[in-house]
Protein backbone atom coordinates (compact mmCIF):
# COMPACT_ATOMS: atom_id res chain seq x y z
CA UNK A 1 0.00 0.00 0.00
CA UNK A 2 1.04 3.62 -0.51
CA UNK A 3 0.57 6.49 1.57
CA UNK A 4 -3.01 7.83 1.32
CA UNK A 5 -2.03 11.26 1.44
CA UNK A 6 1.25 12.85 -1.00
CA UNK A 7 3.92 13.99 1.37
CA UNK A 8 2.68 12.05 4.17
CA UNK A 9 5.73 11.05 6.55
CA UNK A 10 3.94 8.44 8.64
CA UNK A 11 4.32 5.28 6.74
CA UNK A 12 1.10 3.51 5.83
CA UNK A 13 2.09 0.53 4.63
CA UNK A 14 2.57 -3.15 6.50
CA UNK A 15 5.10 -5.80 6.52
CA UNK A 16 3.44 -9.38 6.61
CA UNK A 17 2.49 -10.43 9.67
CA UNK A 18 4.82 -13.09 11.48
CA UNK A 19 3.72 -16.03 12.43
CA UNK A 20 4.59 -20.01 13.71
CA UNK A 21 5.37 -22.66 10.90
CA UNK A 22 2.09 -23.49 9.73
CA UNK A 23 3.79 -26.64 8.67
CA UNK A 24 4.27 -27.60 12.23
CA UNK A 25 2.23 -30.26 14.08
CA UNK A 26 0.30 -33.34 13.11
CA UNK A 27 1.94 -34.16 9.62
CA UNK A 28 -0.92 -34.14 7.78
CA UNK A 29 -1.88 -31.85 5.20
CA UNK A 30 0.34 -28.43 4.50
CA UNK A 31 3.70 -30.19 5.42
CA UNK A 32 6.26 -29.54 2.95
CA UNK A 33 4.63 -26.73 1.65
CA UNK A 34 6.38 -23.00 1.30
CA UNK A 35 4.59 -20.42 3.54
CA UNK A 36 5.00 -16.77 2.34
CA UNK A 37 3.61 -15.61 5.96
CA UNK A 38 6.52 -13.91 6.18
CA UNK A 39 7.30 -12.27 2.83
CA UNK A 40 7.08 -9.13 1.98
CA UNK A 41 7.00 -7.63 -1.81
CA UNK A 42 8.71 -4.16 -2.13
CA UNK A 43 8.82 -2.30 -5.71
CA UNK A 44 11.21 0.37 -6.14
CA UNK A 45 10.67 2.39 -9.53
CA UNK A 46 14.27 3.07 -10.92
CA UNK A 47 13.21 6.76 -12.50
CA UNK A 48 11.73 7.89 -9.70
CA UNK A 49 13.13 5.85 -6.94
CA UNK A 50 10.15 5.80 -5.43
CA UNK A 51 10.19 2.66 -2.73
CA UNK A 52 6.76 1.14 -1.52
CA UNK A 53 4.90 -2.01 -0.55
CA UNK A 54 2.54 -4.14 -2.52
CA UNK A 55 1.34 -7.23 -1.46
CA UNK A 56 -0.24 -7.74 -4.71
CA UNK A 57 3.07 -8.89 -6.09
CA UNK A 58 2.80 -12.05 -3.95
CA UNK A 59 0.10 -13.05 -7.17
CA UNK A 60 1.44 -10.85 -9.51
CA UNK A 61 -0.78 -8.50 -9.92
CA UNK A 62 1.03 -5.59 -7.93
CA UNK A 63 0.00 -2.28 -8.88
CA UNK A 64 2.84 -1.89 -12.18
CA UNK A 65 2.05 -5.69 -13.46
CA UNK A 66 -2.04 -4.59 -13.91
CA UNK A 67 -2.98 -4.46 -17.82
CA UNK A 68 0.06 -5.47 -18.77
CA UNK A 69 0.68 -8.19 -21.62
CA UNK A 70 3.51 -10.57 -20.21
CA UNK A 71 3.28 -13.58 -22.09
CA UNK A 72 5.94 -14.16 -25.45
CA UNK A 73 7.58 -11.13 -25.33
CA UNK A 74 10.98 -11.44 -25.21
CA UNK A 75 13.36 -8.70 -23.00
CA UNK A 76 14.72 -7.04 -26.09
CA UNK A 77 11.25 -7.02 -27.38
CA UNK A 78 10.31 -4.39 -23.97
CA UNK A 79 14.08 -2.75 -24.32
CA UNK A 80 13.28 -1.29 -27.76
CA UNK A 81 10.20 0.10 -26.47
CA UNK A 82 11.76 2.25 -24.18
CA UNK A 83 10.10 0.30 -21.01
CA UNK A 84 9.94 1.62 -17.55
CA UNK A 85 11.77 -0.45 -14.55
CA UNK A 86 11.15 -1.70 -11.64
CA UNK A 87 12.75 -3.67 -8.79
CA UNK A 88 10.90 -6.19 -6.81
CA UNK A 89 12.37 -7.36 -3.86
CA UNK A 90 11.27 -10.37 -1.60
CA UNK A 91 11.93 -9.36 1.73
CA UNK A 92 11.40 -11.67 4.67
CA UNK A 93 11.16 -10.93 8.54
CA UNK A 94 11.86 -13.64 10.86
CA UNK A 95 11.82 -13.13 14.94
CA UNK A 96 14.35 -14.51 17.33
CA UNK A 97 15.57 -13.64 21.14
CA UNK A 98 16.75 -10.62 19.77
CA UNK A 99 13.21 -9.41 18.27
CA UNK A 100 11.98 -8.96 14.80
CA UNK A 101 14.33 -8.64 11.49
CA UNK A 102 15.01 -8.13 8.06
CA UNK A 103 16.55 -12.07 7.39
CA UNK A 104 16.02 -12.61 3.73
CA UNK A 105 15.93 -10.81 0.69
CA UNK A 106 15.88 -11.73 -3.07
CA UNK A 107 15.62 -9.00 -6.11
CA UNK A 108 14.66 -8.88 -9.54
CA UNK A 109 12.82 -6.52 -12.44
CA UNK A 110 10.20 -5.79 -13.99
CA UNK A 111 10.09 -4.04 -16.99
CA UNK A 112 6.58 -2.27 -18.46
CA UNK A 113 7.32 -0.72 -21.93
CA UNK A 114 5.88 3.13 -21.53
CA UNK A 115 4.38 2.90 -25.26
CA UNK A 116 2.47 0.06 -27.45
CA UNK A 117 4.20 -1.98 -29.89
CA UNK A 118 2.80 -0.43 -33.31
CA UNK A 119 -0.78 -2.74 -34.53
CA UNK A 120 -1.47 -3.42 -30.59
CA UNK A 121 -3.44 -1.51 -28.32
CA UNK A 122 -1.77 -3.88 -25.15
CA UNK A 123 1.08 -2.46 -22.95
CA UNK A 124 3.92 -4.70 -23.24
CA UNK A 125 6.12 -6.08 -20.21
CA UNK A 126 9.07 -8.49 -19.27
CA UNK A 127 9.36 -10.39 -16.18
CA UNK A 128 11.62 -13.61 -15.94
CA UNK A 129 9.64 -15.93 -14.05
CA UNK A 130 12.65 -18.60 -13.13
CA UNK A 131 14.34 -14.99 -12.01
CA UNK A 132 11.34 -13.96 -9.81
CA UNK A 133 10.72 -17.95 -8.46
CA UNK A 134 14.75 -17.92 -7.37
CA UNK A 135 14.75 -14.25 -5.66
CA UNK A 136 11.73 -15.78 -3.59
CA UNK A 137 13.10 -18.77 -3.19
CA UNK A 138 16.65 -16.92 -1.64
CA UNK A 139 14.73 -15.11 0.35
CA UNK A 140 12.67 -17.83 2.04
CA UNK A 141 15.63 -19.58 2.39
CA UNK A 142 16.92 -16.57 4.64
CA UNK A 143 20.02 -15.83 1.73
CA UNK A 144 20.46 -12.04 0.32
CA UNK A 145 20.73 -11.83 -3.31
CA UNK A 146 20.81 -8.33 -4.03
CA UNK A 147 23.76 -7.50 -6.31
CA UNK A 148 21.52 -6.92 -9.40
CA UNK A 149 20.53 -3.83 -7.72
CA UNK A 150 22.43 -0.73 -9.48
CA UNK A 151 23.51 1.44 -6.01
CA UNK A 152 21.25 4.47 -6.09
CA UNK A 153 18.31 1.41 -5.58
CA UNK A 154 20.35 0.12 -3.24
CA UNK A 155 20.40 3.12 -1.03
CA UNK A 156 16.81 3.67 -2.18
CA UNK A 157 16.57 0.43 -0.09
CA UNK A 158 18.02 0.54 2.91
CA UNK A 159 16.75 3.92 3.35
CA UNK A 160 13.16 2.68 2.93
CA UNK A 161 13.75 -0.35 5.43
CA UNK A 162 15.31 1.64 7.82
CA UNK A 163 12.43 4.31 7.77
CA UNK A 164 10.29 1.82 8.08
CA UNK A 165 11.62 0.14 11.28
CA UNK A 166 14.95 0.95 12.33
CA UNK A 167 14.77 -1.24 15.42
CA UNK A 168 14.29 -4.28 12.59
CA UNK A 169 17.14 -3.00 10.66
CA UNK A 170 19.35 -2.78 13.44
CA UNK A 171 18.46 -6.23 14.65
CA UNK A 172 19.58 -7.87 10.77
CA UNK A 173 22.32 -9.92 9.93
CA UNK A 174 25.39 -7.82 8.55
CA UNK A 175 25.30 -9.65 5.26
CA UNK A 176 22.10 -7.84 4.06
CA UNK A 177 23.60 -4.05 6.24
CA UNK A 178 26.95 -5.46 3.38
CA UNK A 179 24.82 -5.78 0.31
CA UNK A 180 23.31 -2.24 0.73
Amino acid sequence: MENKKEGSSKQNAQFNILRNDPTKGDGGYGVGSISLENVTPIIIDRETQKVFIDMDALHGRSKVEQKVFFKNVTKEEVLELDPHKYWVIWLALDRNQKGVHYSGAGACEILVAKQTKEGSRRIFGYKSMPEHVNSLDKAIKRKFALDIMDEESKQSLKKFLIDFNSEYWEKSPKELKNSL
